[in-house]
């Protein structure tokens, strides 16, 4: 018994505490895999996700709804979430300062010392891009640090010291690979000031030397660094800049660049047989800064019809035809609004009228939506007032525009305006169409009545 009692088992021991899971904000975590996003995007639905993640979601699973939300996906655009990142960032660096030291913030003559030295080294040192960098995150930090480091590096002459770095590629045209390098990760830090309070940032990069730094980053430069350039170009114009301060050669550079931006997704397109993660990933990026490009240059044509008259010259309305008939929904209103501006001028419609496609693009991308139909019959009208030559009307005829024009006339659901410009232009042209053989026979009744 004695025996029994000594080798009578030890008590149970406790267990162990359960691991400390860590206090991610939910915000911060992928819904697809749960983790901590690196590079957030968000999507037509409005939930961010980590890019990588969603883009296999659509593009390589082929899916056609919302992960989060289930909702059906018709605009597949993916847009960079920079606020969302900065804050993640912010976050990390806070969780690492703490669980290092539990001390106190670190004083304001600290985030002094840090930025200035990091100005100093970026106009002494050859080797610019790494303290850029550094510059950037401490930039990034501001938006939710309790001492910012924006005030410091303005108050540094932050903005003239990169902005020279930004313009040399400008100037000295056989610019290096680190010079060139180091001009995006400038862009990059200026694309975190927000213009609408900062006159001086307005000021220096609306100079011509600068504005032609970011043509040429746009044209020759990493995804990353066409992102910053367009970011920064897209604030100039939110600002009101006049585009017509540039030098006519000066201009054309950078419509041709933005255009150029835009055909890069055409060889994409065409250069694509099959198609790797990463690859997709590229072209989503390219996608992306494609959509960016034609707001530009909405915005651009919108406040300048010297702009627009540059931009035909450089181009613009055989390189938006072309996109045509592989571009979404989102992306054909915006090229159809681009080329109605471009209609605008009489070089323009006389452009769309002499292109082989375009009469026919226009009319089968019309079928895409209320605002594609809406927009289509306006550039229809213009080019059916100003230019309506014999060759012109027959191609309107073989191609279906006649048809679909009737078509507008006797369905529900388009808009007064609409519908009135299909009636001026079969009022005008109906006589010559109603000659030909393929007239829409169930049609002929209703065009006696409109004439």
């Amino acid at each position: 018994m004695e025996d029994i009692r000594q080798n009578r088992l030890p008590p149970p021991q406790p267990l162990p505490p359960p691991p400390v899971v860590e206090d991610i904000p939910p915000y911060f975590r992928c819904p697809i895999s749960m983790e901590v996003m690196h590079d957030p995007v968000t999507i037509s639905t409005g939930v961010s996700f980590e890019r990588a993640n969603i883009e296999k979601w659509f593009f390589t699973y082929n899916k056609k709804t919302c992960p989060a939300t289930m909702q059906i996906i018709v605009n597949f655009d993916i847009t960079p979430n920079y606020t969302l990142k900065r804050l993640i960032v912010s976050w990390k660096m806070n969780e690492s300062c703490s669980s290092a030291s539990s001390s106190s913030p670190r004083p304001p003559s600290m985030e002094y010392d840090d930025v200035v030295a990091l100005l100093k080294n970026i106009e002494l040192s050859p080797f610019k891009a790494s303290s850029l960098k550094k510059l950037r995150l401490l930039m990034a930090i501001d938006d939710v640090a309790a001492v910012g480091a924006k005030p410091i590096f303005v108050q540094a002459n932050g903005f003239e010291v990169l902005v020279g770095l930004v313009t040399q590629i400008a100037i000295c045209e056989s610019s290096n690979f680190a010079n060139f390098e180091a001009c995006e990760e400038a862009l990059g830090v200026l694309s975190q000031f927000p213009f609408s309070k900062i006159e001086k940032l307005f000021e220096l990069l609306t100079r011509p030397e600068a504005i032609k730094s970011m043509a040429i980053v746009l044209q020759r430069g990493s995804i990353e660094g066409r992102f910053y350039a367009m970011e920064l170009l897209q604030q100039i114009s939110k600002k009101g800049y006049d585009y017509n301060s540039l030098s006519k050669h000066h201009a054309i550079d950078l419509f041709k660049s933005i255009l150029e931006l835009a055909s890069d997704e055409i060889i994409k397109k065409a250069s694509t047989v099959k198609m790797t993660d990463s690859s997709i990933a590229t072209q989503c990026r390219y996608g992306t800064l494609f959509s960016s490009a034609l707001e530009l240059l909405i915005e651009i044509m919108e406040s300048s019809k010297k702009c627009r008259l540059l931009l035909i010259e450089a181009g613009a309305v055989c390189i938006m035809i072309d996109l045509l008939p592989d571009s979404n929904r989102s992306k054909c209103e915006k090229i159809l609004h681009v080329l109605k501006l471009l209609s605008d001028c009489a070089e323009g419609r006389l452009a769309m009228a002499e292109h082989i496609m375009g009469i026919a693009t226009v009319t089968k991308k019309m079928s895409t939506s209320n605002t594609a139909t809406k927009i289509g019959v306006k550039i229809l009208w213009l080019i059916c007032n100003y230019h309506p030559s014999e060759r012109v009307l027959e191609e309107m005829m073989g191609c279906g525009t006649v048809k679909k024009l009737v078509g507008i006339l006797n369905g529900d659901g388009r808009s007064s305006s609409t519908k009135e410009k299909a009636m001026k232009i079969m009022k005008l042209h109906g006589s010559f169409w109603r000659r030909f053989p393929c007239f829409p026979y169930e049609f002929r009744d209703y065009f006696k009545l409109i004439n």
